[in-house]
């Protein structure tokens, strides 16, 4: 998994592969995209600006865990193979592949004629190293552990890669998704402070220009992509961290693209003003925003007062409020209506009643009268921190605040800037509590945010939850490719998890990406609006820009 970018509909987000963003169930467009002028014939140039909410962190994929940084190498580079707009796997740098019969072994016959952009031609050796550079325990990344799965990796000529396994891994296939590193740029270099962090070189549609940091991100079109150039000749990222600001500056002309809050996309875009210029989509997003609780925190280590804490919460009052009933409510990591979700796993409703039960059960009494519990000398009151530029957050943590207050539990809220957040706060596990979110992807494969063994420094465990079987669970599931026997097994994942509480499973958001009209060739579809971006085009009588 990995976090959510703000942008495309999100928050921190996990990726099936920890390094793609992929929204499914895209079964629903906006009305206002029906009668949409008849568009020119696809021409070459102009220039897509994106409204984000935060910058990138680093541009190294194997280094990257935030969304804006996803985002972008997604462009700058390819893996072996990626999803279609159908969620199916199919070829990118691999043009063919064979798996053998029992499973364990993969070879990829690789693309010929592909390029790095700074001209050096792509091999089987940038494969090899990418694979060394994920296992290498040198390497601060959060993405090995599918990698360690690994019994041999070789390289059999320039354009043939063979991977064996040790036991069969459900997600051993889409795992070479994972973005394919040059090796004749780092090979030999100490990782955390190659200059590709902040310049990258991949073979992707796209090639890096600039970087103003906490101000723009500019990449222009690869003449020599191997798909052909994208009709899209530059894609600029302003790094605006407030919504609305982000949203005057769409309507002034300023961006060409943004994730609109739930308040933008109900009440301020229905206008024939706004239709006539913009397009806007809709679809249920594979995420879910989250309050996790540090575990190593002694006041969160009863389940009772987790358990508790979620009875105390209005999770509809959240929906209805700060989301305007653009969402549902979550009972756990999996999408409802998807195949892994187990719908005998009821939410927590708001009960304050029970809550204070839970909390009295758990010791915690208002001992000095005033008006918060405490226990053994201490009181039940802790910081629940979560990033700027997402003010769905800050909302759900305002109502937050006040539901847990009316409990007993005393709950202040900090809001800092992206990057701090994850240096300061997260990576290193100095919170008490966040609201974040996860980006799922298609496989039900969690073991890098929920199992015991990625609880370290920049893990994606970082709220430290350690189950022994769940565990065993998350260990199971990954190695069977039936999936009546895995729905089994992450089934009662998800009931561990609703008897434990490490998280409030609070909603699974929509989707609401916002497009200038001008753009054409945009395909609905389940993987999202993004999966065949390097189609979308400008009619060159409308092109705005010349570069």
């Amino acid at each position: 998994m990995t976090f959510i970018s703000d942008r495309f509909g999100l928050v921190w987000i996990f990726l099936g592969l920890c390094c793609l963003y992929l929204i499914c169930g895209c079964d629903r467009m906006d009305e206002n995209l029906a009668g949409q002028a008849e568009a020119g014939p696809p021409a070459a140039g102009d220039t897509l600006i994106i409204g984000s909410g935060a910058d990138a962190v680093t541009l190294l994929p194997v280094l990257a865990s935030d969304g804006t940084s996803s985002d972008i190498n997604g462009l700058v580079y390819n893996g072996l193979v990626r999803y279609d707009k159908d969620l199916n796997i199919e070829a990118d740098l691999a043009e063919r592949w064979e798996i053998s019969p029992d499973n364990l072994t993969i070879t990829f016959h690789l693309r010929q004629g592909v390029r790095w952009h700074d001209g050096a031609p792509f091999t089987a050796e940038d494969v090899l190293y990418t694979y060394q550079l994920l296992i290498d325990p040198k390497t601060p990344t959060a993405y090995a552990e599918r990698y360690r799965q690994v019994a041999s990796a070789q390289v059999l000529d320039a354009h043939t890669f063979r991977v064996r396994y040790h036991k069969p891994l459900a997600t051993a296939l889409i795992s070479w998704a994972f973005s394919v590193h040059p090796r004749h740029l780092l090979e030999g270099t100490e990782i955390t402070k190659s200059p590709l962090a902040s310049h990258p070189v991949g073979t992707g549609p796209y090639r890096f220009v600039a970087w103003k940091r906490g101000e723009k991100i500019v990449l222009e079109a690869n003449p020599d992509y191997y798909e052909g150039p994208p009709y899209i000749h530059r894609v600029l990222y302003r790094v605006i961290p407030d919504a609305s600001t982000m949203f005057l500056e769409m309507q002034s002309g300023g961006l060409d693209y943004m994730g609109l809050t739930p308040l933008q996309y109900a009440m301020q875009t229905d206008t024939p003003a706004f239709r006539r210029r913009f397009r806007k989509y809709r679809y249920p997003a594979f995420a879910y925003t989250y309050l996790g609780y540090n575990l190593r925190r002694p006041i969160f280590q009863d389940k009772r007062t987790r358990q508790a804490l979620s009875f105390a919460i209005d999770k509809q009052e959240i929906i209805d409020g700060v989301l305007l009933g653009l969402g549902q409510v979550a009972s756990g990591p999996y999408k409802p209506g998807s195949w892994v979700h187990n719908p005998e796993v009821a939410p927590y409703r708001y009960d304050p009643n029970r809550a204070r039960t839970l909390l009295a059960e758990a010791g915690w009494q208002d001992s000095d009268g005033d008006g918060v519990l405490d226990r053994n000398g201490q009181s039940l009151s802790f910081t629940i921190v979560t990033n700027q530029g997402n003010d769905q957050r800050v909302k759900a943590g305002e109502i937050i605040q006040r539901r847990l207050s009316e409990v007993g539990v005393k709950v202040k809220l900090q809001v800092v800037e992206w990057a701090a957040f994850l240096k300061e706060f997260i990576n290193p596990g100095n919170f008490d509590a966040t609201i974040l979110g996860w980006s799922g992807g298609i496989d039900p494969d969690v073991y890098n945010v929920w199992h015991s063994s990625k609880t370290g420094p920049g893990e994606l465990n970082f709220i430290a939850f350690k189950n022994a079987e769940v565990d065993h669970l998350l260990e199971a599931g990954r190695r069977t490719y039936d999936q009546d026997e895995r729905k089994l097994v992450y089934d009662r994942f998800q009931e561990i998890l609703a008897e434990e509480q490490p998280y409030t499973f609070l909603y699974v958001p929509e989707s609401l990406p916002v497009v200038a009209a001008r753009f054409r060739g945009i395909e609905p579809a389940p993987a999202g609006i993004m999966h065949n971006f390097i189609q979308w085009y400008v009619p060159a009588e409308e092109h705005k820009y010349s570069r």
